[in-house]
């Protein structure tokens, strides 16, 4: 056992990592670890803070490497934002904890999972930190690619660079760690397109890949205009209710807990300086649910991509496995309608959507746009 045996298929990624463990002159104070979504960069940011806490380099079974894993090592501090950007207050307050000695582990490590989502002027404040970091202290950063960090961050830090794992990787990891059936875990791998987090999540919730297959099914039903308003407004529903039910829990929790240790009872009127704090909850949580929506919608266009790269497959006679084998009648039925010059501007047009949605365009409009786009031409 040993903590890098979930960092499936980055044999390289993980030899320069395990290396650093064992090498006082391979090892640096900043690192930014990059990689398409779902190559597992948390995961070998993880691996590499809980090899950097343990005397043998990761063994996976002693006490620092289970406490780095389980997120409850002193001195390993993990940020993965649930909200559109990194605030500035959130940096400093890590600086702040970076110049701290560590208390019981070899190092204090700070891994930063959403290291693209901080604004210029955010990462101008982390870079003075990463310049001059005390002796004892390390700066994991992820990203999905070196360009999502600005330049003056990225110079400072050695790059470890993730590659998409190999299916068969990843449908061996959902086995043999979440006992998965093999059929399940294989199909799961491959819709999920190698994504170790979507893969897993498909692979357990029978309801998610209900929900998967409906919206590739989506794409088949759109012969007009009226189709693809219809066909908007229910991607955007779905998205809203999977988020609103991800987070709504989460949120009357947080909430009875800020009030409980402000003394107060829900429905009970608070003064001024009290609801100023109930209001910037609130306002976190605005912003936690706005991303989730967008992190659901953007799933789907992705989903919808894999569904339009099959039917290219198919228009293109090339000879690769298609991505959502389930679904190869509809695949086919739309390979036989289009041209691959039509399948190609339907992948442009939801490749625009993803880019308005990430621009802050209203979901409805981006994703109206796009399935109108989608519909048969001529």
């Amino acid at each position: 056992m040993s903590v890098w045996d979930d960092v499936v298929g980055q044999a390289a990624a993980v030899n320069v990592l395990r290396a650093a463990t064992q090498d006082v002159g391979a090892m640096t104070h900043a690192w930014l670890i990059t990689g398409p979504p779902g190559s597992g960069r948390s995961n070998a940011a993880r691996a590499f803070a809980a090899a950097l806490q343990c005397e043998q380099g990761g063994c996976g079974h002693c006490q620092a490497c289970s406490t780095v894993l389980a997120g409850t090592h002193a001195d390993v501090t993990v940020i993965a934002t649930e909200k559109v950007t990194i605030s500035i207050e959130e940096v400093r307050d890590l600086i702040g904890l970076a110049q701290r000695s560590p208390s019981q582990g070899r190092w204090r490590v700070i891994v930063l999972e959403d290291a693209d989502r901080m604004v210029e002027r955010t990462s101008n404040v982390l870079l003075k930190a990463i310049e001059e970091p005390p002796p004892r202290t390390v700066w994991l950063l992820c990203a999905p690619s070196p360009q999502d960090v600005v330049v003056t961050i990225r110079s400072r830090c050695r790059g470890v660079a993730l590659r998409i794992p190999p299916v068969a990787d990843v449908a061996a990891l959902l086995v043999s760690r979440d006992g998965a059936d093999p059929e399940v875990a294989d199909i799961a791998a491959r819709a999920a397109q190698s994504h170790i987090g979507l893969a897993r999540r498909l692979a357990r919730d029978p309801q998610a890949r209900e929900r998967r297959a409906r919206t590739l099914h989506l794409a088949a039903t759109i012969r007009g205009v009226g189709d693809a308003v219809l066909a908007a407004g229910d991607l955007v529903e779905v998205a809203s209710a999977e988020s609103k039910a991800a987070t709504e829990d989460r949120d009357a929790a947080e909430k009875a807990a800020l009030l409980h240790t402000l003394g107060a009872e829900a429905g009970q009127t608070l003064p001024p300086s009290l609801r100023a704090q109930v209001r910037q909850l609130e306002d976190d949580q605005k912003r936690r649910a706005t991303r989730a929506q967008r992190d659901v919608l953007d799933r789907s266009l992705l989903d919808l991509l894999s569904l339009y790269r099959d039917v290219l497959v198919v228009q293109l006679g090339a000879e690769v496995d298609l991505v959502n084998a389930a679904q190869e009648d509809d695949v086919r039925r739309l390979a036989a309608d289009s041209s691959p010059e039509q399948t190609i501007r339907r992948m442009d047009a939801i490749g625009e959507a993803r880019t308005r949605l990430a621009g802050n365009v209203a979901p409805l409009l981006a994703i109206e746009a796009m399935t109108v786009a989608l519909r048969p031409q001529g």
